[in-house]
């Protein structure tokens, strides 16, 4: 019943906000590599409000209809020579790694300007737990890997300090679920960022006065 509710009530309010903040976030005409796409249903949303991007997957798995083209790759080094893309984007999809920085890594290696992530983190009272349960809830059915590996905010930052990538857009109030669920599954545990490299140029405007603490 729980699965049943999810798919009807979150799944598509999901996909929806996803999209509209991550066309936000990401710059214009950018050619953009979507890494853990998927079968590309946001971004199919993402270019009905962005024509102006290009957007291409990387995944373990392809399915059988996407919507935009995907290539294969082993999960952890991606297919592609330095500085292919101008963008590099993962949604919910590196704390379904064993190791997030490796992956961030690569994208770094393969962006030409910025990082563009939504992902979770594991600050506050009973988030990681909140967190197994949502993961599980959305994605157990479908055979999709559950390492759990949320990392807290101070984690994400050491991350991109080393990485060299500066944030310049943080949101963490992405209002994804429907009140009530929204008072146990929004509260803080998600967040969607743009990393720009450290040569890559000007910040751009953030909503979150606070986001400059981050870089």
């Amino acid at each position: 019943m729980l699965r049943e509710l999810h798919g009807s009530l979150v799944f598509g309010r999901r996909i929806r906000i996803l999209a509209g903040q991550l066309a936000e976030l990401l710059p214009r005409n950018a050619s953009v590599l979507d890494v853990g796409c998927g079968d590309g249903s946001i971004d199919a949303l993402i270019l009905q409000q962005r024509p102006d991007l290009e957007i291409v997957g990387v995944d373990v798995l392809r399915r059988p209809h996407t919507h935009i083209p995907v290539e294969l790759f082993n999960g952890s080094t991606l297919p592609f020579e330095d500085r292919s893309f101008d963008t590099v984007m993962f949604v919910d999809v590196l704390h379904h790694t064993d190791d997030p920085s490796r992956l961030l890594r690569e994208a770094a290696r393969v962006s030409r300007h910025s990082v563009v992530l939504k992902d979770h983190l594991r600050d506050g009272l009973l988030a990681g737990p909140t967190l197994r349960f949502m993961d599980w809830v959305g994605n157990a059915p479908h055979g999709v890997v559950l390492p759990y590996n949320y990392w807290p905010l101070q984690r994400w930052r050491a991350a991109f300090e080393t990485l060299a990538l500066k944030t310049v857009a943080w949101r963490d109030r992405l209002n994804l679920y429907p009140w009530p669920a929204s008072m146990l599954f929004d509260r803080g545990l998600h967040f969607a960022a743009r990393l720009e490299l450290s040569s890559a140029g000007a910040s751009v405007t953030t909503r979150n006065p606070a986001a400059s603490s981050a870089s």
